[in-house]
C-alpha cells in the first residue's frame, strides 16, 4: 500500500471535483456492458461512431441511446463526407437515423414522408436510391453501404443489417494536447474508440502522455491531470483510488510498491513501504510526519483505526434520496443509478423516450418511465402484439383499406368480404351464423360471432353445448333447464387471415360472382345449341339418302335390245 503524496499540487476543491463527476458520469455512466465502436471521428461539438455488430433497426437506435446519442442523421454534404471517412473500408450494410414511422411513403416530399430519430424532417441533403419504392407496403428504415456509394436504401426495419452508425453531441470540447519531441499522446473519448489524431474532444474523454504514462481527463475545455474524482475510472489510478480524511482523491498501489511521484497513477516496486507496519486493511495517506490508513469509496475506518466498515447497505432509503434512483449493491459498496425507464443526465435521471426509436408500427405516445402504443383510425391493437395494428371496422360496412398507389391492392379487417361498387371498394361484415358453426344459438357480431346455449347446456370449445348434468356447478339454481342460455365470452373466429399487402386479396366480390354465374349459363346455353344443330343436321341426311335410294335403283337397270 502507499501514502498519499505530500501536498496535492493540484488543489482541486470539492466543488469542481463534484462537478467533474456529475458532468463525466452523463457519458459514462451509459456505458456499463456496451459494445465498443470499431472507429469514430469528432468535429467540433459532435461525435460519430461506426459498429459492426449486426443489429435491426430498434436495436440499434436502443444502443446509440444508452450510450447517450441516437442513430446517425445525414443532413449535409459534411455529415455525407464523415459517412464516407467511417465507412471507407468497410462492407455490408449499415443504419441511419431515417425511418418511416406511419402512413404511405409520400413520393412528392423531399424526404418521401420518412423523418429522422430527432423526430424532425429538416435536411439539406437527399440521397435515395433510384429504387425507391413509394408503395405503401414498401420497407421503412434506411440503411447506407459503400456499395451503393452511400445511397439511402429502404431495408425492412426488424431484419439484421451488418452493422449501424451513432451520432453524439456535446459542448465545451477539450483540443488535443500539445506533444514535445519524442512524446506521444493517445486519446480514448466516452463513446468507446480511441485514436492519437483527434482534435476535437468530448468531455470525459482520457487522454495518456507516454512515455511518462501522466493521465489526463477533458472538463470544461480543460485538461485535469490524474487522480481526479474516485468515481470516475478509479481516478485514473493504476491500482486503486482512495478520498483522505480532506477529501481529496490519492492513488494507493499493493503492499511492496508505491506511486510513481512524476505521474502520481502508476506503481512501481519499493525497497522501503513505510505503510506496511500500519496493516491498513485497504490504504494509508502521509498525514504530516507520519501516516495513517484510509479506505476506499464506500467504507469507513474503524475504532481500531485500520479495518475498514461497509456502510453500503441499500436497505437505508437515505443512500439514493434523488428523484427517480434506486441503490444497488456492488463489491466494494452501493451505486445509484436509475429506475427502469430512465437514464442519467447531468447528475439528475431523466425520463427516456422510448418512442424516440420507434417501437409502435403507428403512434407511440411517451410517458414517465415507459410509453403506451396506440393505432391510426380504422385499426385496432394487435392482441397478439401490442406494439402492432390490425385492420378494424367494427360495423357493417366499411370503406376497404387501399393501396394509394394501386386501387386494385385492398383489404379488410378479418370476418370481412371486400365489394366493389364502381371505382371504390367496401368491406362487407360475414354472417357466420349462416354457416351453421354454433350447435344452438348463434349471433352475428362485426367481424365475429357469439355461440350461445339453451337454459340447461353449457358452451365447451367455443361452439359446442353440452348437458349440464346434476351436481353441476354451472347449472342455474341446481335445477335443469331453468333460466335463460348462457352468453360465453365472444370466441375468436377464423376466417382466413387477410392477404399480405404485396398480394391482390384472395377473394371473390359480388361482382365477380355474378359474371361467373352469367358466363356458366352462357356456355351452357351455347352447348345445347350446338348439339341441336348437329342432330338435326343429321336427321335431314337420313331423310335424303331414304328418298334417293329407289332412283339410283333406276338407273341401275340395264338396257335390253333385241336382235336384228
Amino acid at each position: 500500500m502507499h501514502e498519499n503524496l505530500n501536498g496535492h499540487s493540484r488543489g482541486s476543491n470539492m466543488k469542481e471535483v463534484t462537478v467533474l463527476f456529475v458532468f463525466a458520469w452523463t457519458f459514462l455512466a451509459g456505458r456499463s456492458g456496451g459494445i465498443d465502436p470499431n472507429s469514430g471521428y469528432c468535429i467540433g461539438t459532435q461525435c460519430f461512431t461506426v459498429f459492426q455488430e449486426p443489429s435491426d433497426f430498434t436495436a440499434a437506435q436502443i444502443q446509440c441511446s444508452d450510450q447517450g446519442g441516437h442513430l446517425m442523421t445525414v443532413r449535409s454534404t459534411v455529415s455525407h463526407d464523415i459517412l464516407s471517412i467511417l465507412l471507407g473500408n468497410s462492407t455490408g450494410r449499415f443504419w441511419i437515423g431515417l425511418h418511416l414511422t406511419s402512413g404511405c411513403p409520400d413520393a412528392a416530399a423531399a424526404l418521401k414522408g420518412f423523418q429522422w430519430v430527432t423526430k424532425d424532417s429538416e435536411s439539406d441533403l437527399f440521397n435515395w436510391a433510384p429504387s425507391f419504392d413509394s408503395s405503401c407496403s414498401s420497407h421503412r428504415c434506411v440503411s447506407v453501404s459503400q456499395k451503393d456509394d452511400m445511397k439511402w436504401i429502404q431495408e425492412p426495419c426488424e431484419e439484421n443489417v451488418d452493422g449501424f452508425l451513432c451520432e453524439y453531441s456535446f459542448n465545451d470540447p477539450c483540443k488535443d494536447l500539445t506533444v514535445a519531441d519524442g512524446e506521444t499522446v493517445t486519446y480514448r473519448t466516452p463513446m468507446g474508440f480511441v485514436g492519437e489524431d483527434v482534435l476535437s474532444l468530448p468531455p470525459g474523454s482520457i487522454a495518456i502522455r507516454n512515455p511518462a504514462k501522466t493521465k489526463y481527463i477533458c472538463f470544461s475545455e480543460q485538461w485535469l491531470q490524474a487522480p481526479w474524482n474516485c468515481e470516475i475510472h478509479l481516478g485514473g489510478c493504476e491500482y486503486k483510488c482512495a478520498v483522505t480524511p480532506n477529501n481529496v482523491p490519492s492513488c494507493y498501489c499493493p503492499p511492496g510498491q508505491t506511486i510513481n511521484p512524476a505521474n502520481k497513477v502508476t506503481c512501481e516496486a519499493s525497497a522501503e513501504d513505510p505503510c506496511l507496519p500500519l496493516r491498513c486493511a485497504h490504504a494509508c495517506y502521509n498525514k504530516g510526519d507520519s501516516y495513517a490508513c484510509m479506505c476506499d469509496h464506500g467504507f469507513k475506518l474503524a475504532r481500531d483505526g485500520r479495518s475498514c466498515t461497509d456502510f453500503t447497505d441499500c436497505k437505508d432509503k437515505r443512500k439514493c434520496p434523488g428523484e427517480n434512483f434506486k441503490c444497488v449493491s456492488v463489491t466494494e459498496g452501493f451505486q445509484c443509478v436509475c429506475k427502469d425507464g430512465y437514464k442519467m443526465r447531468g447528475g439528475l435521471c431523466v425520463d427516456v423516450d422510448e418512442c424516440a426509436s420507434a417501437p409502435c408500427e403507428h403512434r407511440c405516445t411517451n410517458s414517465p418511465g415507459g410509453y403506451t402504443c396506440s393505432c391510426d383510425d380504422g385499426y385496432k391493437e394487435d392482441p397478439k402484439s401490442p406494439d402492432k395494428c390490425i385492420l378494424h371496422c367494427g360495423k357493417e360496412e366499411c370503406a376497404a383499406e387501399c393501396d394509394p398507389n394501386d386501387q386494385f391492392q385492398c383489404f379488410c379487417p378479418e370476418g370481412y368480404i371486400i365489394e366493389e361498387r364502381g371505382v371504390h371498394s367496401f368491406c362487407i361484415d360475414i354472417d357466420e351464423c349462416a354457416s351453421e358453426n354454433c350447435d344452438q344459438g348463434c349471433e352475428n357480431t362485426f367481424g365475429s360471432y357469439v355461440c350461445t346455449c339453451s337454459a340447461g347446456y353449457k358452451l365447451v370449445e367455443e361452439f359446442r353445448c353440452v348437458k349440464i348434468s346434476e351436481g353441476d356447478g354451472n347449472t342455474d339454481g341446481g335445477l335443469e333447464g331453468s333460466g335463460a342460455g348462457t352468453t360465453p365470452n365472444m370466441p375468436t373466429v377464423s376466417v382466413g387471415p387477410y392477404p399480405e399487402p404485396t398480394r391482390q386479396p384472395s377473394v371473390v366480390t359480388v361482382g365477380g360472382l355474378v359474371g361467373i354465374i352469367v358466363c356458366t349459363v352462357f356456355v351452357i346455353v351455347l352447348v345445347v345449341c350446338l348439339a341441336h344443330h348437329i342432330l338435326s343436321g343429321r336427321g335431314k341426311m337420313e331423310s335424303a339418302g331414304e328418298l334417293k335410294a329407289p332412283e339410283g335403283e333406276a338407273h341401275s337397270l340395264h338396257q335390253v335390245t333385241g336382235d336384228a
